[in-house]
């Protein structure tokens, strides 16, 4: 046997659940080193499950960022939290994220389905980078005496602070077995959705109250045009009422255009090639509370 056939791997799902705005998304993209996940101030920005794959020489994570749990009204937001509590059952570890300058009383239903789980836990507290140091040592004291967490890990996503070391506590758990995507993977999401988040990300920065949340944007269209060396992409912004469309276009549709230019420029740099793109805006009346609706607009909820 030759040394490399005794090399033991390790590998697993990492679930990333929190409540809304906590910073999961940002701590996913920091990890992996590149964008696989929208990331916008505003809460309830991630509405589906997206993996982000980290492959090293000998360990192989998949996390799972999940939609932020909490108190849903409309059909639309109770898919998306029943997307985070089903990955609870279905990853072997369970990383839960807190934003340390927001602490609200609902972080106690994170940790009762964190004990009901009954996995492997790491709490990453959150923007740690935006209070003093001595505030932080109460709350670590207090979720320790909680819950039997393998670690409790103050980070700042943002800054990139702290991730080598809980990198290195979430290795320590990982089961032994098998990568289960080739190392160059760093997601799974189809390249329409891909492109269909970055443009809807754009919305959400840029739109204000109802309006992002109002929103859904499906790729109609990609082609390659080799003869003009781009890539053709035809995408529609969807919204749940008429008077909507003209907010999305903007007087002599310069809030289209921005929308535009911006996920245009994102796109040409993840995806390392010149691109059109050709935006519409349609009204679909309240798309969030009819599930044929939101199945129409290829959102990858499963059954």
């Amino acid at each position: 046997m030759t040394e490399n056939n005794l090399k033991i791997t390790r590998s697993g799902f990492v679930g990333i659940i929190g409540l809304p705005n906590v910073g999961k998304s940002t701590l996913l993209n920091q990890l992996l080193g590149t964008k696989v996940s929208i990331v916008s101030p505003k809460p309830q920005t991630t509405r589906f499950n997206i993996r982000g794959v980290l492959t090293k020489d000998n360990y192989q994570v998949v996390f799972v960022d999940t939609p932020g749990i909490h108190d849903a009204k409309d059909l639309f937001n109770q898919i998306m939290v029943k997307e985070a509590l089903n990955t609870l059952e279905e990853v072997d570890i369970i990383l839960w994220v807190m934003d340390v300058t927001h602490r609200i009383p609902e972080e106690e239903r994170i940790l009762d389905l964190i004990k009901k789980a009954g996995k492997p836990a790491i709490l990453a507290l959150n923007k740690i980078d935006l209070i003093k140091k001595q505030e932080l040592l109460p709350i670590i004291d207090y979720f320790s005496k909680l819950h039997d967490f393998h670690a409790i890990v103050p980070v700042s996503a943002l800054k990139n602070d702290g991730l080598d070391r809980l990198l290195d506590e979430i290795i320590k758990i990982l089961p032994e077995g098998p990568f289960y995507y080739e190392p160059d993977r760093v997601t799974d999401l189809p390249l329409s959705l891909l492109i269909a988040e970055i443009i809807r990300e754009k919305v959400f920065m840029l739109t204000y109250q109802e309006i992002p949340y109002s929103t859904a944007v499906k790729v109609e269209e990609i082609r390659e045009e080799p003869e003009k060396n781009l890539l053709y992409i035809q995408a529609t912004i969807f919204i749940e009422r008429d008077s909507q469309k003209g907010i999305i276009i903007g007087k002599g549709g310069r809030m289209l255009k921005k929308i535009g230019t911006l996920a245009r420029e994102e796109l040409e740099f993840l995806l390392g090639k010149k691109i059109y793109l050709d935006l519409w805006v349609k009204a679909l009346k309240d798309w969030r509370e009819r599930e044929s609706h939101i199945r129409r607009l290829a959102i990858p909820f499963r059954e």
